[in-house]
């Protein structure tokens, strides 16, 4: 039986990619300061403002796609990563050219990339582990809905996959770094700020939603899946 083609299919998985790429290895070494009412200066990742957009694209995949089509996605952003982590080992270590600004530059990409492998180890567990927990938990949860209340399924589902995702982070990229004081309090405020940012982005993931369901003619159920990660078939 021949398969079925889409339209923004191949869109949508290279957006989720850099996305991934990008909020991983640009933001997520950086410690930044945000004051906020009745709490103070909260210390988060700058990595949280743009990493949540991916868990978004998640929701969108498996509630149009199904989630055999976003296992294939999450592969793809899973190689990514692998790829920019090797390298950036191999830009780091490969030996510089003898001059001043060389000497100068070597340090400072030392600095930004020096811890890239526990940085990239970090974010491929917790991201392989958080995004198919996400993807699994919207799956079902649109059964048990019968399709109906996506933002129930968007929220908890991100839910259940910023938890695992936040939970493994932290403590594999930056335990031994930070304080572990100062893992344990970023981590949680990862976690608020990420599911946050996934209900305050409720109404646009239901634009897309909408607007995929019927360019694609799409609006999968996995009521026959195999849910086993293991996979690349879509």
């Amino acid at each position: 039986m021949q398969k079925r083609q889409y339209k923004y299919y191949d869109l949508v998985m290279a957006a989720f990619v850099t996305v991934l790429l990008c909020s991983n290895f640009i933001g997520a070494a950086k410690q930044a300061v945000v004051t906020l009412p009745f709490l103070g200066k909260v210390t988060f990742g700058a990595g949280v403002l743009f990493f949540p957009i991916s868990y978004i694209f998640g929701d969108v995949l498996t509630e149009v796609y199904g989630y055999a089509r976003d296992r294939r996605v999450v592969w793809a952003g899973f190689g990514a990563l692998a790829f920019a982590s090797f390298m950036a080992w191999v830009v780091v270590h490969l030996p510089a050219a003898d001059s001043e600004w060389m000497k100068s530059y070597q340090g400072q990409l030392e600095g930004v990339f020096g811890n890239a492998w526990r940085i990239a180890a970090g974010s491929m567990i917790a991201f392989w582990a958080g995004s198919f927990a996400n993807s699994y938990s919207l799956a079902k949860l649109k059964i048990k809905t019968n399709g109906r209340w996506l933002w129930i399924r968007t929220i908890g589902s991100t839910l259940v996959g910023e938890l695992v995702d936040s939970s493994l982070f932290y403590v594999i990229a930056f335990a031994g770094i930070w304080a572990t004081g100062d893992v344990i309090k970023v981590a949680m405020v990862q976690y608020l700020l990420k599911t946050g940012w996934e209900i305050v982005m409720t109404p646009v993931t239901y634009r897309v939603v909408i607007f995929l369901k019927k360019a694609e003619q799409e609006d999968y159920f996995d009521k026959d899946t195999r849910f086993t990660p293991f996979s690349i078939e879509a």
